[in-house]
């Protein structure tokens, strides 16, 4: 089991920045790969960013690409989203997720309970 707690979410106006963090306990955080995604209210949950286990590779969205930054720290057992230029459209529920690298979902097995970002225009 991995437990994942996200935390840095906000109310922030258009072209602000925030970080979330991800702190994760319980089995062997290198051990996994790690996602961020988003859900808006009324739409599905979308990708946004992923790491690979040894921060090798990344991966972004297109509608992020160039305004966010994933990393992470091994060490810390802590992954981040660097979210820079936020735009209203950001506005949504941000949750990570550790498991198998990909764009879908359902290739990771644990979830954070989710942090809020609201950008205002």
């Amino acid at each position: 089991q991995v437990q994942l707690v996200e935390s840095g979410g906000g109310l922030v106006q258009a072209g602000g920045s925030l970080r979330l963090s991800c702190a994760a306990s319980g089995r062997t955080f290198s051990g996994y790969d790690m996602g961020w995604f988003r859900q808006a209210p009324g739409k599905e949950r979308e990708f946004v960013a992923a790491i690979s286990r040894n921060s090798g590779s990344t991966y972004y969205a297109d509608s992020v690409k160039g305004r966010f930054t994933i990393s992470r720290d091994n060490a810390k057992n802590t992954v981040y989203l660097q979210m820079n230029s936020l735009k209203p459209e950001d506005t949504a529920v941000y949750y990570c997720a550790a498991g198998r690298l990909s764009y879908y979902p359902h290739n990771y097995n644990y979830w954070g309970q989710g942090t809020q970002v609201t950008v205002s225009s």
